[in-house]
């Protein structure tokens, strides 16, 4: 497997007015090209600072990025990001949310609306194209957010806590959403949860991160075959891996 995102002896150090602290130290990630990675860790660790170093929106103290071999020196249209909140346009559709990278990048617009479609498609939402994200759930303005950052195509996604504002049941059918979107577009993709059960149930592998200053502590293949449903939660396997994490973090 081909490494997509390559994260090597990262820190970063910030000034405070007590002085200066360390919020990430030796950082090494890899994630292979089309491997979904969640990372775990306590809050505070460090994680979303991780991940918006993966998107190029901070730059780190020291150590090295590079997303298939080229070093990352600010955003690029190869990644997309989506954060706990989808951020929409109120006064544009759906569909024209979707578009929104078609025409801040300048991609062709032909193109880009045939594609706006077939995401739509995946995700559920073609019935609702034409509405406006107040007539939305939380969990639908959310699906529109992916569709939107899988527009321009990009090698890399990077989800932060993206269901985390969501009701327990959005959540779970977002989970599973998901799932199937990954199945289709086998992105790599490096995703935040503080949900033990939500990484396992998604993630090829998961990373656990220290308390401040953050560094990977662990690194756990999953073992579950794919695709998961609903009687995964009740696996053998799936168990014993929550446990281990749950053992992990209760250690801290």
């Amino acid at each position: 497997m081909s490494v997509a995102l390559s994260i090597r002896r990262v820190g970063l150090t910030y000034p405070t007015r007590s002085g200066k602290t360390e919020a990430l130290a030796d950082v090494d990630v890899e994630i292979g090209e089309g491997e979904f990675v969640a990372l775990l860790g306590p809050s505070g660790c460090g994680k979303s600072t991780l991940l918006r170093l993966a998107a190029g929106l901070l730059a780190p103290t020291r150590g090295d990025i590079a997303l298939n071999g080229s070093p990352i020196h600010g955003p690029s249209c190869s990644t997309g990001v989506v954060f706990q909140k989808p951020s929409l346009l109120p006064w544009k559709t759906v569909r024209e949310n979707v578009l929104l990278p078609a025409r801040t990048q300048g991609l062709d617009l032909a193109s880009a609306k045939a594609r706006a479609d077939q995401l739509l498609e995946l995700v559920g939402l073609t019935a609702f194209a034409g509405n406006y994200p107040f007539e939305l759930s939380g969990g639908m303005q959310q699906r529109v957010g992916i569709a939107r950052m899988l527009l321009p195509d990009p090698a890399l996604l990077l989800m932060d806590e993206p269901f985390a504002a969501l009701d327990a049941l959005s959540r779970e059918t977002l989970t599973f959403a998901l799932q199937d979107i990954w199945s289709v577009q086998r992105k790599s993709v490096l995703f935040i949860t503080h949900s033990i059960p939500e990484a396992v149930f998604l993630a090829d592998r998961i990373l656990v991160m220290s308390p401040r200053p953050g560094r990977i502590v662990e690194s756990l293949p999953n073992p579950l075959a794919r695709p998961r449903s609903v009687d995964t939660f009740d696996h053998p396997e799936f168990t014993a891996l929550t446990q281990h994490l749950r053992r992990h973090f209760n250690a801290h």
